[in-house]
């Protein structure tokens, strides 16, 4: 039986192989990668350095902000400079910077999503904290707080299954928004209602046989290493599905997309696929090239991760 494990040990704790792919990676801070076939343009920046954030929007304004931030919560027992924990006065302030720096690049018509989580063994922060803080940005309206179910989860034992993630989203000004519909067939009948005299009910009405998808979530798979969009090395990747659902929900073809905490690349290979132009980031060199890389490899095999394998075969991991 071939061996099936990651090739790449998690790049956020393991210094020693950091240290190998470093020289690897095209860009430094303050260095961008443009893309001359699509438009897009990837840095090594900080998102919450004004700066930089103008720097990777050349004075473009961006129709949708995809921003999947570190959580504030000790991931997998390990805290590090990019899944990392700090003093939460601390993580409101540095969330504030980039919030503002956000605001500053959207079209006066535009979406926002913010990823977060809340931590069930501290108060929840810092989800309730955030939203809180969110309430100072007048220009930024609240519309959803999405839940997307995880198939696998912690905490069985003394508590119940932790398998959700929160995903906030506002908009600023009145921007176009498109139904998009779930893979997941309509099966009841019910909610009747008289249209020109006929009795009908919602399936009779309904424009897809399919229902559409509420702010809970439950039709997307957790990536994990047994499926292709899988980068190995990297924790808690966000499925193309949702990244997909949400730009093609909030977003047209050849508008800008921006996000600032690239990781995996996600956001940069929807943006391919749907034909937008992404502008991304993040402080890390290492997940810069691997979002780099993720895109030259969609278009040299049509795959759109590495799944098990080892997305830099240079070096001997």
């Amino acid at each position: 039986m071939s061996d099936t494990s990651e090739k790449l040990k998690r790049l956020d704790i393991d210094n020693d192989l950091r240290n190998k792919i470093l020289p690897l990676c095209r860009l430094k801070y303050g260095q961008i990668w443009e893309d001359k076939m699509s438009g897009h343009r990837v840095g090594v920046l900080d998102a919450s350095v004004e700066d930089d954030v103008l720097k990777i929007s050349q004075n473009k304004k961006v129709r949708l902000v995809i921003n999947d931030p570190p959580y504030n919560v000790v991931v997998g027992n390990r805290n590090t400079e990019n899944l990392f924990k700090k003093n939460l006065i601390e993580y409101i302030d540095f969330s504030r910077k980039w919030i503002k720096n956000a605001e500053n690049i959207m079209d006066k018509d535009s979406h926002l999503y913010i990823w977060l989580g809340a931590d069930q063994n501290d108060g929840f922060q810092p989800l309730c904290d955030f939203m809180i803080m969110m309430r100072d940005f007048k220009t930024l309206k609240s519309r959803s707080l999405i839940t997307m179910r995880n198939q696998r989860g912690y905490g069985t034992q003394k508590n119940w299954m932790a398998v959700r993630q929160e995903l906030l989203y506002y908009i600023k000004g009145n921007p176009d928004f498109k139904v998009i519909y779930t893979d997941i067939p309509k099966v009841l009948k019910g909610y009747y209602k008289t249209i020109n005299g006929k009795m009908t009910d919602n399936l009779e009405r309904s424009r897809s046989d399919c229902i559409r998808p509420g702010n809970v979530w439950i039709d997307i798979q957790q990536v994990f290493y047994r499926m292709e969009e899988n980068v190995p090395g990297l924790y808690a990747q966000k499925p193309l599905k949702a990244i997909k659902r949400i730009i093609e929900s909030s977003s047209r073809e050849t508008d800008y997309v921006a996000d600032f905490f690239s990781h995996s690349g996600t956001t940069l290979l929807s943006c391919e696929i749907l034909k937008r132009k992404c502008l991304t980031f993040d402080l890390d060199p290492l997940f810069a090239e691997l979002t780099i890389r993720r895109l030259e490899n969609y278009r040299q095999t049509g795959k759109t991760g590495w799944q098990w394998n080892n997305p830099f075969p240079e070096i001997d991991s």
